[in-house]
């Protein structure tokens, strides 16, 4: 008796989520089907990696940026969090080198991710609370806006607050501030002259920067592609150990991440029996 309720609860919360969706469908624009980004996995595409990409940082997370870059010039990862299987987090979520889709709904818009946690973007007015638990893509409020008049909602404005850390924009290491204050500012909508290109154009403002950071994302439709999913940890082989990042070898085995890099502390085992 309980497995049948719980199997009808369930078909009641899928109807009332069709239902939902195909109401919205007449207001609200077509987004269906998955959409990825373009790589390479940098943040602002328009510039190269690195100190290429002349993120308006602040001399200290200038720094933060080198170092992060000096380390994985002799072999390590820098200051990448995503190597210790981390959350991907925002913005850098929304770089999509993985897939991903939208579910419209009145209230609430959901970005469900193959390779992230999901968002959800709450569109029915709400206000920001006073106390926001910190989460690794934050807490977003959105506004869907009719820009033409035709009746039909074309973009898609979301602000995100909330966040907990480490955070960065891209592989190389490019730093948030460690307090998390970050207020991320996105506007989403389809190319005007081509209904399967979709542009983001997104303004980060944060502690380490010396101005408001705009970038703009350009994401491809891929109408027939299945979503999957890609688990971090099923495939990492770095393991994190004090402050040092080390490598599970093919033997199985620890071993240095960069050359010359210091065994880790061995206290709590006893010697090897020779």
């Amino acid at each position: 008796m309980r497995e049948w309720k719980s199997i009808g609860v369930a078909v009641f919360v899928t109807m009332l989520a069709i239902g939902g969706a195909q109401a919205a469908d007449e207001t609200y624009p077509d987004w269906s089907g998955t959409w990825r980004g373009r790589p390479p996995n940098k943040w602002d595409p328009s510039k190269p990696p690195g100190l290429g990409q002349q993120a308006p940082l602040t001399p200290e997370y200038q720094a933060v940026l080198q170092a992060s870059l000096a380390d994985q010039a002799v072999g390590g990862t820098g200051s990448d969090p995503y190597s210790s299987c981390l959350p991907n987090a925002m913005p850098r979520m929304m770089t999509a080198i993985f897939s991903f889709e939208f579910v419209i709904l009145p209230n609430i818009t959901y970005i469900l991710f193959e390779s992230s946690m999901p968002r959800r973007v709450h569109t029915d007015g709400r206000d920001w609370p006073k106390e926001i638990e910190p989460a690794f893509n934050g807490n977003s409020i959105g506004k869907w806006i009719d820009t033409d008049g035709d009746g039909r909602f074309d973009l898609l404005e979301i602000e995100t607050r909330g966040f907990k850390g480490p955070r960065v924009y891209d592989p190389s290491g490019i730093p948030l501030h460690r307090d998390n204050q970050s207020i991320i500012k996105e506007r989403i909508a389809l190319d005007k002259s081509d209904a399967n290109v979709m542009r983001n154009e997104i303004t980060t403002v944060d502690n380490a920067l010396t101005r408001p950071w705009t970038v703009t994302k350009t994401y491809r439709r891929q109408r027939n592609h299945v979503m999957s999913t890609n688990d971090c940890n099923e495939h990492n082989q770095h393991i994190t150990i004090g402050k040092e990042i080390y490598m599970l070898s093919a033997d199985g085995l620890l071993m240095p991440q960069k050359k010359d890099q210091r065994p880790p502390d061995l206290r709590y085992y006893s010697r090897a029996q020779r």
